[in-house]
């Protein structure tokens, strides 16, 4: 049987489109992921089949084929786990929803079901957003980041049988509120770079530091005056 899942992949911080198209058949046990996957999408078959087997489904031997399309261009990162395993569950006919051209999945699966804590969670919903993706499943961690996004339907899920039951409509699953992004922010400063002249490219790398928290070291050669000499 095939299925076919909706995912959103990065280049760089520009996402695009991604259909998981999973094919299960009779045959020879295997499973094959083609589409240009890097190294991490490959180990996904391990972490997939195990949530799996770890969660209320057996996975069935069978021959497994994922392709991730388009094919022309890499796949990176772990954000596939789920959706894969979602399109292995519909074709198993584990999952009986199929409506889900309007739904994207991103998520790293674990070996125990839980999902992950994922990286790329604003671009990816931004891109969704502008592709007019309705509903984005994905880590109940990364839920607070992807609801600045307004107009996306946001469930958070912790494991993989919660996503089993919610698709089943067995539960439901309340979605995140949008929040407010600019509601706590102070727009008045003691300090600021109004009184520094030039230094353009290192105001930016200092502001770009401060806006996602991390270190920054300042490294330049040294300069001595002409009448300076060192010992």
């Amino acid at each position: 049987m095939l299925s076919i899942v909706k995912s959103i992949a990065l280049h760089g911080l520009q996402g695009y489109l991604v259909n998981i198209q999973v094919d299960v058949s009779a045959g020879m046990p295997s499973f094959e992921i083609v589409g240009l996957p890097d190294t991490s999408i490959r180990e996904s078959r391990e972490r997939v089949k195990t949530a799996i087997r770890n969660s209320t489904s057996e996975f069935l031997s069978r021959r497994i084929v994922v392709n991730l399309a388009p094919a022309s261009t890499k796949k990176e990162g772990s954000i596939f786990d789920l959706p894969i395993a979602i399109g292995i569950l519909i074709a198993n006919n584990v999952i009986s929803n199929e409506n889900l051209n309007d739904t994207i999945f991103i998520g790293e699966l674990s070996l125990d079901g839980s999902i992950e804590n994922i990286k790329g969670v604003l671009p990816i919903c931004i891109e969704a957003k502008r592709l007019g993706i309705k509903k984005v499943i994905l880590p109940k961690s990364n839920a607070s980041e992807a609801s600045i996004i307004k107009e996306l339907e946001i469930i958070p899920v912790s494991s993989l049988n919660e996503i089993i039951q919610y698709l089943n409509n067995q539960i439901t699953i309340t979605k995140s509120k949008n929040v407010n992004f600019n509601s706590n922010i102070n727009s008045s400063y003691e300090f600021d770079f109004s009184e520094v002249k030039g230094q353009e490219n290192v105001k930016r790398a200092l502001e770009i530091s401060a806006a996602g928290g991390h270190n920054c070291i300042l490294i330049r050669k040294p300069r001595f005056r002409k009448n300076h000499v060192s010992s």
